[in-house]
């Protein structure tokens, strides 16, 4: 989608994702991806050129490949310029990792978080040991995250290993409950950024 933007020079057409983009607001929008985490890096990595502004980095996520997110979470902690999150809809499991993890953390009041333990995708195969070693390599990304999440909430390992023993959904109060968000905001409050 475009949109019109007038200048100096008249009125051009731009992409909307560059119109917003100049306005220091990033999208985390479907599953995460290595080709989706490269892109939020370089965006990450551009408006810190810029600036050392607030970035607003709005999620609507059913997650996806753990490393992908992690390079993400790096961007998002290690980002010179402040990152908000602000969760529209939904940040399932890594979406909610990457949503937790930010400066300042707000839901829209009809959105969601759900966190629970990494999965394994696609069908295992191989002998016992093959097995054993990806078994084991998921319980230490488990544990990974679990600390990661911990270490954002205030809560304890075994706290979050608990609330993530299974599919978790928290509304925004039970987030914030939970210390995963912070504060709700209306959509009207995004406009007047």
């Amino acid at each position: 989608m475009n949109v019109l933007v007038r200048s100096s020079s008249g009125i051009t057409q731009v992409p909307v994702e560059s119109k917003l983009l100049s306005d220091r607001k990033i999208f985390i929008e479907g599953e995460i991806t290595e080709n989706t985490a490269i892109e939020f890096v370089k965006k990450i990595l551009w408006l810190n050129s810029e600036s050392d502004e607030t970035i607003t980095c709005l999620i609507n996520s059913p997650g996806g490949e753990i490393n992908s997110g992690l390079l993400m979470y790096d961007a998002i902690v290690d980002s010179r310029a402040p990152v908000r999150t602000v969760c529209m809809g939904k940040a399932y499991s890594m979406g909610a990792v990457l949503f937790v993890c930010a400066k300042e953390r707000l839901m829209l009041p009809n959105s969601e978080l759900m966190l629970h333990q990494p999965l394994l995708g696609g069908r295992v195969s191989g002998n016992a040991s093959s097995i054993r070693s990806i078994s084991d390599s998921l319980l230490e990304t488990k544990r990974r995250l679990n600390k990661l999440i911990a270490l954002h909430t205030g809560k304890s390992e075994e706290e979050i290993d608990e609330a993530t023993g299974f599919d978790h959904y928290f509304s925004p109060e039970e987030a914030i409950g939970f210390k995963l968000a912070d504060r709700v905001i209306r959509f009207s409050e995004l406009m007047e950024d």
